[in-house]
């Protein structure tokens, strides 16, 4: 996908997102097994690296047949920094489910903001969404913030939605209609 300079920053730089290749194991690897992630997604157990290998080799990268696309995020250095995913594609309903993960290191550079308004032009001129939509624990102020600034408005409040293993929190669901 093409670079997109991010606006409103002193300093210029761009983005890409690009199809997960097999040098990137060592990054899911991290991220599928970052206990500190698994209250904000629907896994709590760690994966195998031949798992999460059979997973990159056998995605089709196929929004219809896999219900689900997982793009990489490099930055302009093309160094690996996060990912993002659609999920829950529903072709009937034109929408998905947003996931979004940055490298803690790489964090508070705009990275994510950036990625987002590219996974906005992909699904809605290459895919046809109608909308994407992403479920955010009220603790995670940071993450409501950046979708807020990306045009997606808090629709529903979803009581005791999500359990971190000590107690229940509540969660919002944000939509952006494309």
């Amino acid at each position: 996908m093409n670079d997109t300079p991010s606006k409103g920053n002193n300093n210029p730089r761009s983005v890409r997102l690009r199809a997960m290749e097999p040098e990137d194991l060592d990054l899911l690897y991290r991220i599928e097994n970052d206990q500190e992630l698994w209250c904000l997604g629907s896994t709590n157990v760690p994966y195998s690296r031949y798992t999460l290998h059979d997973y990159v080799a056998n995605s089709t990268g196929d929004i219809y047949s896999d219900k689900q696309v997982r793009l990489i995020i490099e930055n302009e250095d093309h160094e690996t920094v996060g990912l993002v995913d659609l999920t829950n594609f529903d072709p009937k309903h034109l929408r998905a489910e947003i996931g979004l993960v940055i490298e803690k290191p790489m964090r508070r550079r705009g990275y994510a903001s950036d990625a987002l308004t590219l996974l906005h032009q992909y699904a809605r001129h290459t895919l046809h969404l109608h909308q994407v939509f992403a479920i955010v624990s009220t603790d995670n102020t940071g993450t409501i913030r950046l979708l807020s600034n990306q045009g997606y408005e808090e629709t529903a409040r979803l009581q005791q939605w999500i359990y971190d293993g000590i107690g229940f929190h509540d969660a919002v669901m944000m939509q952006k209609f494309l």
